[in-house]
């Protein structure tokens, strides 16, 4: 029975072409791993990977990812869009095939001693692996960033889950944690005005009393010289796609501001898709296990 992992780690690095092909590369020398996905951002200033592979090869992948990374990124001379901590800013590990969060959380956990063993880079636990409710949101967690982490690290609720009350003086802090699948999605608005954006994502997102499972942030594209909303959407059943985006629109609309478009970074479960197809176009009685294709050829 063949149990497959997948591993989305976020590297605090969209700018140096040289770095994101080294962590590329390295992605896909580990055995039993698979490099499915990678994406840069520029404004961001942040890439994401997509790993999928066995219990021991992506937890052998996280590391050595983070290695390099914390060789090659140094985040005292890191700026950017997205807010972030460290060079491998998050490792979240998710459950696809014959696997559990259980068996997820204990990689997590094994894979923050041996980064910190021997890296001695210090780490939270968040979502599911998280030791107390106030850890598992990764925003609340990453809050200050890598220039307030010092600080954050001596208040006495905020010591680090594996690790000593100080971060690594280049490669600050990561986060690490099992969750469900999520997907990062980002709607373009037509101003520059990155207040409306940021009034926007903080009507939608969940920690402002807008919908649950949406995390949303203004940012703003400045090669475009367009503000975005970005979100996690951290449960797209619970709080689908569509119904985000018809609220931004509506949002939007307010300020005298369109839509141009929307952006999905890395992959993203195929029913996150079909269920914005099956309320736009308005199809009745829709059976997603019995009515796409792909279903049944790849059981």
């Amino acid at each position: 029975m063949t149990k497959l992992i997948e591993c989305i780690p976020n590297f605090s690095e969209g700018r140096n072409r040289e770095t994101i092909d080294l962590l590329a590369k390295e992605a896909e020398s580990i055995p039993g791993v698979t490099l499915l996905d990678y994406s840069s951002d520029t404004n961001h200033n942040r890439s994401v990977f997509t790993l999928v592979g066995s219990p021991g090869g992506i937890a052998e992948a996280a590391f050595r990812l983070c290695k390099l990374a914390s060789e090659r990124i140094d985040m005292t001379k890191h700026s950017g869009e997205h807010p972030r901590m460290g060079a491998m800013d998050v490792i979240p590990f998710v459950p696809v095939k014959n696997t559990t969060i259980d068996e997820c959380i204990e990689i997590s956990k094994k894979t923050a001693k041996r980064i910190y063993d021997e890296l001695k880079i210090p780490s939270f636990l968040y979502e599911d692996s998280a030791a107390s409710p106030g850890r598992q949101n990764l925003a609340k967690v990453r809050k200050g960033q890598f220039e307030g982490m010092p600080e954050k690290l001596l208040e006495p609720e905020w010591a680090p889950d594996f690790g000593e009350r100080k971060i690594h003086p280049t490669a600050g802090i990561t986060a690490i944690g099992a969750r469900k699948p999520l997907v990062a999605f980002n709607v373009n608005l037509g101003t520059s005005d990155i207040n409306i954006a940021n009034a926007i994502a903080k009507t939608i997102r969940a920690s402002s009393g807008g919908y649950k499972a949406c995390k949303g942030i203004g940012v703003m594209l400045e090669d475009r010289n367009i503000a975005q909303v970005s979100m996690n959407m951290v449960d797209y059943e619970t709080t689908p796609l569509y119904r985000v985006f018809e609220a931004i629109r509506f949002e939007a609309e307010r300020w005298g501001v369109s839509i141009t478009g929307s952006e999905i970074i890395g992959l993203t479960p195929a029913k996150a898709l079909i269920d914005c197809a099956e309320y736009y176009l308005k199809i009745e009685d829709f059976d997603y296990n019995k009515q796409v294709l792909e279903n049944h050829l790849l059981g």
